[in-house]
């Protein structure tokens, strides 16, 4: 039968089919309500993204680096181990070093720290770790004002007494006081009393220090007036020498003074007091 000999009724069924028929394919082939802007679903949200119009929060694990990919920490090329520290600079021309161990102290450091500022000139401050921890702002002044922080031990003990386990506990705790303090953990450590050994040397290489020892000792620890100071080191002046003093470890007033009389007096003579860059290799 051709369409025109159709009866009326049964052709208006077969149009109102096609009509359903083809909005059902328009809602299937369709965008999402959910996704078309300005318009919010009935029901709750598709599990593929966020809602329509709630922040995005980025995932905590899409932020967090992959380890593997992270650049590895900078570690200084360990020095090797000495069989005896350092007494002078070699190779510093008319220069000289001053070192001062024990501290920080507030009751003499600062006052150090400020004569060294009036004539601009760096030393080296062998800190013990139990005094760092009290005085964590001179450390930072120190480090500030260009001086070189250096490694005394934690407790002033005598090393040669001790166990490794003991050394490595001593140069340890001090190092890591040291670097949390001015970001930078010491290039140099000195033994108290200068009492090293094998023992010393080999974990002071493993924390990456350099030993340092002295050509000069003032004797001020043994408090014995300020020109008995002032002369030693007068006396023992000469290129490259290393000069230990103490801003700390007892009454350290006559250090005090006896810098304000030599330091100015060197300079006239014209040596050059500064501190070593960097520990040495090799």
């Amino acid at each position: 039968m051709k369409n025109d000999q159709m009866p009326p009724r049964r052709r208006a069924v077969l149009r109102l089919a096609a009509c359903l028929g083809a909005a059902t394919a328009v809602r299937l082939l369709g965008p999402d309500p959910a996704q078309t802007p300005g318009r919010h679903p009935s029901g709750p949200s598709p599990a593929a993204g966020p809602q329509a119009g709630a922040p995005v929060r980025p995932s905590a694990y899409r932020l967090r680096p992959m380890t593997a990919y992270t650049p590895p920490r900078y570690r200084p090329a360990r020095p090797p181990v000495r069989r005896r520290p350092f007494l002078r600079m070699a190779g510093t021309g008319r220069s000289m070093v001053l070192t001062f161990d024990d501290g920080p102290d507030p009751r003499y450091t600062p006052d150090i720290l400020r004569t060294l500022r009036r004539y601009d000139v760096r030393a080296m401050f062998f800190v013990c770790g139990e005094m760092a921890a009290e005085n964590r702002d001179l450390l930072r002044e120190m480090a500030g004002d260009g001086h070189v922080v250096g490694n005394h031990t934690w407790s002033h003990p005598l090393v040669t007494r001790l166990s490794p386990a003991g050394i490595r506990a001593e140069l340890g705790r001090t190092s890591d006081v040291v670097e949390r303090t001015v970001g930078r953990a010491p290039d140099w450590y000195r033994a108290p009393y200068g009492a090293w050994n094998r023992r010393s040397f080999e974990i002071g290489a493993e924390l990456g220090m350099e030993p340092l020892g002295w050509t000069v000792d003032t004797l001020d620890w043994r408090e014995p007036g300020t020109g008995f100071i002032v002369r030693r080191v007068r006396a023992g002046a000469g290129p490259g020498v290393v000069v230990l003093s103490h801003d700390a470890g007892g009454d350290r007033r006559q250090s005090v003074e006896a810098l304000r009389t030599y330091l100015p007096e060197l300079l006239d003579r014209g040596y050059r007091l500064t501190v070593p860059g960097t520990a040495p290799r090799g």
